[in-house]
């Protein structure tokens, strides 16, 4: 099943994508405990079997076409655990810290970062002047659960989201006197509209092994990353045991997976950027400017596009 979050009257609206139509899920069954994305999370499989119930016979009153709302971020989660330096190919490509592909690299996002499909992404130059887009799939976690093994991780997640992991590079990648490279991951990846997400949630039913996903990025039409989620350094469930040592993990909390290569900072020599060519990628010629057009897709989830725009700190 495919579930998404958008706008009815300015009012945010939980519904379950049906081909071109979105049922409004509440509506279907005002009842039920379809408030809102968390509210499903939480409900386990008893909401997701009456979901499915609705999804089999949809009342017309309750169906919208998908091309007539707009779609918001599909939750606004509390917390969002990153893991940074997770593909085999986008370690390749760029200035790598000393524990660069030895453990995964740890930062935090919140919802102030988030921002849904089609809503634009801020240039703020007062913050950077480099402005990267990374897509990865993203874990939602249904189930909570502290020191998680990584066998049982899977059991854990309700489903999957894109996300842009956007990022400004010149205040992420520094370098110390004698050349070593560090990373501040604080203003490098956490401000406003840094993290796109959506346009839906797929539920694991719908996605069996998310490590056998493809994933690319086109900018302005060129495409810049092409990949499987099979190159993940750590996959999914080790993520998930990763993260559960330092977190209890909660119904609705997010975590980001890593990016594979072909992101503008590969061409970026003063960052430490080694662009290698791979067939069919467009090599990136600058950063991201107003006016461009971002679109993250991930098999079997969807695509999320999204526009950078101009924008200030002030």
């Amino acid at each position: 099943m495919k579930f998404c979050t958008f706008f009815h009257a300015d009012e945010r609206r939980l519904g379950l994508v049906d081909g071109d139509r979105i049922v409004d899920l509440h509506k279907a069954d005002p009842r039920s405990e379809f408030i809102d994305m968390v509210s499903l999370i939480r409900g386990g499989e008893s909401a997701r079997k009456a979901a499915r119930t609705i999804a089999d016979n949809p009342p017309e009153e309750a169906c919208v076409q998908i091309d007539t709302v707009r779609l918001a971020a599909p939750l606004l989660p509390s917390t969002v655990l990153c893991a940074g330096s997770n593909y085999h190919a986008h370690n390749a490509e760029k200035a790598n810290a000393p524990l660069s592909g030895k453990e995964p690299e740890f930062f935090l996002k919140t919802s102030d970062c988030v921002i849904g499909p089609e809503d634009g992404i801020v240039h703020d130059p007062e913050l950077t002047s480099k402005l990267d887009c990374e897509t990865e799939l993203a874990i939602v976690i249904g189930r909570e659960g502290r020191h998680i093994p990584e066998a049982d991780a899977l059991a854990h997640v309700f489903g999957y989201t894109v996300s842009n992991d956007v990022t400004a590079r010149d205040r992420q990648v520094r370098r110390t006197p004698e050349g070593v490279v560090y990373y501040e991951l604080g203003r490098g990846k956490a401000f406003d509209s840094s993290l796109p997400l959506g346009p839906v949630i797929t539920t694991t039913d719908a996605i069996p092994d998310p490590q056998a996903l493809m994933l690319r990025t086109w900018i302005n039409g060129e495409l810049r990353q092409e990949a499987n989620t099979a190159d993940m350094l750590w996959s999914c469930a080790a993520l998930i045991h990763f993260f559960s040592i330092n977190f209890t993990l909660k119904p609705g909390m997010v975590i980001l997976t890593g990016t594979p290569a072909g992101t503008a900072w590969s061409v970026d020599a003063e960052l430490g950027g080694k662009w290698q060519p791979a067939p069919g990628l467009v090599a990136a010629t600058r950063y991201c400017l107003p006016g461009d057009r971002v679109e993250s897709e991930i098999e079997r989830i969807g695509t999320l596009r999204n526009r950078v725009v101009a924008g200030s700190a002030v």
